[in-house]
């Protein structure tokens, strides 16, 4: 069995806070992660990556989401389920703020998520979505 990949691990990890604190709405997803993942083992291996897309998307949650919103034109980001939401929006984060995750790497990462946390039909609308969110972020 091939190993996980740290960041991987850590997207997953991302996700569950995300969803947590997209369910209350409430204070920063910096302070919601600390009360989240604080009582949970989390592996050392995948904290340093928690902590960076934590900190990407409590500075740039609106940015993202006004990025996801302008290439979906016919939806809005609260017609969505939170999953396919906040899969969009760490996938959104890393093409944004990651230089060192090149654009399919983040897309691709966002799909294996809906895969295995989305619906049947997340991983092609979630492809689509970050598709079109890294042609316009890179062409900016």
């Amino acid at each position: 069995m091939k190993p996980v990949n740290p960041r991987s691990r850590a997207r997953s990890w991302v996700l569950q806070v995300l969803y947590g604190w997209d369910m209350t709405g409430e204070g920063p997803i910096r302070d919601w992660a600390r009360q989240a993942l604080g009582g949970r083992r989390v592996s050392a291996r995948y904290r340093p990556y928690i902590d960076r897309l934590i900190k990407a998307l409590d500075e740039q949650l609106p940015e993202c989401d006004s990025r996801i919103e302008a290439c979906m034109p016919n939806w809005r980001l609260g017609r969505l389920s939170a999953i396919d939401r906040n899969i969009l929006r760490i996938g959104t984060v890393e093409i944004l703020t990651i230089d060192d995750v090149p654009v399919r790497v983040a897309i691709h990462e966002a799909i294996r998520l809906a895969e295995h946390y989305g619906s049947d039909d997340s991983p092609g609308f979630v492809n689509g979505v970050l598709d079109a969110v890294g042609r316009e972020i890179t062409n900016s």
